[in-house]
């Protein structure tokens, strides 16, 4: 049975001070898949995300979900079901975890369904459940993006945006935030589009990718095709593809 196509992006260019971010891009992400967005820095990759998302306005081109139009609105995006956690485990600090994931449900006004995620996601991260009332500063690089994670998933995201969610982190609490990202496609058939520049970590979870280099998508296709091609180094060295 094929998957539905979830999103799609068709010549979607961005400017930025005379710079285009985005080229004429065209991407789409089917139902239950992770896709990978890899390229160098300043490639496009966030903008992407963040387009998306509606906190960038776009100059041409349009954003398609489930195959309809849509207004890059923040508040209206995250109402049909796409969520967005950004890089650097922007946690607030001085509120405890459990508040912290009241804030990722903000518009749920059913004070018992509320509870009712929050209890929901606090069975995929275990180590937030047991520490709910703590701050969030007391928590570890990994538990606070772990806690970014979860309070993206309050609102039961069709579609996750994150990026760079290894920023920061040591090797080992790396491969746990990616196994925790997988768990999260399995458990809730949530798609998900990832901006990472761990490379191995990311394909081996993604069932394939898109590469960008100064705004434009070179190339895309399945994970293990793009680890076995070499595109990728030759993007991340500079040279001509």
């Amino acid at each position: 049975m094929e998957k539905e196509t979830l999103l799609q992006l068709h010549n979607v260019s961005v400017h930025y001070d005379g710079i285009r971010a985005l080229d004429n891009v065209d991407i789409s992400l089917n139902e239950g898949e992770i896709v990978a967005l890899m390229g160098p820095n300043g490639a496009g990759k966030s903008t992407m995300l963040k387009t998306i998302f509606g906190l960038v306005p776009l100059n041409s081109g349009k954003v398609l979900w489930h195959g309809k139009e849509i207004k890059l609105v923040s508040y209206e995006i995250a109402q049909k079901g796409i969520s967005f956690v950004p890089q650097g485990r922007r946690v607030f600090n001085h509120l405890t975890i459990e508040e912290n994931l009241e804030i990722g449900g903000f518009n749920i006004r059913d004070k018992n369904e509320l509870k009712k995620r929050i209890a929901e996601v606090m069975e995929t991260f275990s180590v937030l459940k047991e520490r709910r009332k703590d701050k969030a500063a007391t928590l570890s690089g990994g538990q606070q993006q772990m806690l970014a994670l979860a309070r993206g998933l309050i609102t039961k995201p069709k579609l996750l945006l994150l990026d760079e969610p290894s920023l920061g982190l040591s090797p080992k609490i790396v491969k746990e935030v990616f196994m925790k990202i997988k768990e999260i496609n399995e458990k809730h058939k949530t798609t998900i589009l990832i901006v990472e520049h761990n490379i191995k970590s990311l394909l081996s979870i993604a069932s394939r990718g898109y590469v960008l280099d100064k705004g434009k998508v070179v190339v895309g296709g399945s994970s293990q095709k793009l680890f076995e091609s070499g595109v990728l180094e030759k993007v991340f060295m500079g040279k001509s593809i």
